[in-house]
């Protein structure tokens, strides 16, 4: 049997310990993903190694976001990356004159009709 042992197992397990996630608080069997629901309320539940145990409340998917990945609005600070300037850069758009040069257009007959 290629088994992992049980040390490995647990050592998995105890690194979600404190894992956060967002449940949308939507009624009946409706669509639980968050993108369907963005004003949704949702309830932030904390992973305490055995279930998930409440640990919060959102408004709304935006704050839950905040709350679950605080860590990314400090990343969206920083400044843009600096637009592509003029250039044949190896994707740029070729120029239309030398893609074509001396390519004559082939009339098109019409199509029989029916």
């Amino acid at each position: 049997m290629d088994d992992e042992p049980l040390s490995q197992w647990a050592e998995r397990r105890d690194a979600r310990i404190g894992q956060l996630r967002a449940v949308p608080l939507v009624t009946g069997d409706g669509p639980r993903a968050s993108h369907l629901n963005p004003d949704a309320p949702r309830a932030i539940q904390r992973w305490n190694g055995h279930l998930w145990e409440p640990h919060g409340f959102a408004a709304n998917l935006a704050e839950a976001r905040r709350i679950l990945f605080p860590h990314t609005e400090a990343a969206s600070t920083r400044e843009a990356p600096p637009k592509l300037g003029p250039g044949t850069g190896r994707h740029r758009k070729p120029p239309t004159s030398s893609c074509f040069s001396g390519v004559q257009a082939i009339p098109l007959k019409p199509a029989p009709s029916r």
